[in-house]
């Protein structure tokens, strides 16, 4: 997932999770860590033989938060699949574009449209998981499909074009 953090962006996945230990990547970098969770929003971290201490202050949505530590404060906002699909498309000002492209890597769920399939708007295109977590991709326009070029099953890269589209003319 996609977490900004001040200014900056990092990638972030959770590799593993066994109790209170914790594996994830941050930047593709390996990460191992011991939180311990308290009921007021308060945490305890151990890495690397360090101990540090943070509050998390839950933002409304649940997608950011405040994190407040010994002498440093972070906003930190979570970006999911969907949060961020649906900003890629806000930026292409809604207009459904010549093709479908994964919005981060994940695997193709399913595939429910054949090439030549005549899709209206709001039709799923097609299905994708990333980190546990499945989203429905949509087209925005009429439109017919013209090439799929992933299969079920296949893992996809950000920014990878899945369908190819043709516009109908109305657009």
């Amino acid at each position: 997932m996609e977490m900004h953090i001040g200014d900056r962006v990092a990638d972030v996945t959770l590799v593993n999770k066994d109790g209170n230990k914790v594996e994830l990547t941050i930047d593709g970098k390996p990460i191992e860590v011991d939180i311990v969770m308290a009921e007021n929003g308060s945490c305890s971290i151990l890495h690397n033989g360090n101990s540090y201490n943070a509050e998390l202050i839950r933002g409304e949505g649940g997608k950011n938060y405040d994190v407040n530590m010994f002498y440093r404060s972070y906003h930190v906002d979570v970006v999911d699949t969907q949060a961020k699909y649906l900003r890629m498309r806000k930026n292409n000002d809604e207009r459904q574009s010549d093709k479908i492209v994964a919005p981060m890597p994940g695997k193709v769920v399913s595939i429910p449209v054949s090439v030549g399939d005549k899709l209206n708007a709001g039709d799923i295109a097609i299905v994708l998981e990333a980190m546990k977590m499945q989203s429905n991709y949509k087209v925005t326009s009429d439109c017919t499909v013209k090439n799929i070029l992933v299969a079920e099953g296949d893992a996809v890269q950000d920014n990878q074009t899945l369908i190819e589209l043709e516009l109908s003319n109305n657009e």
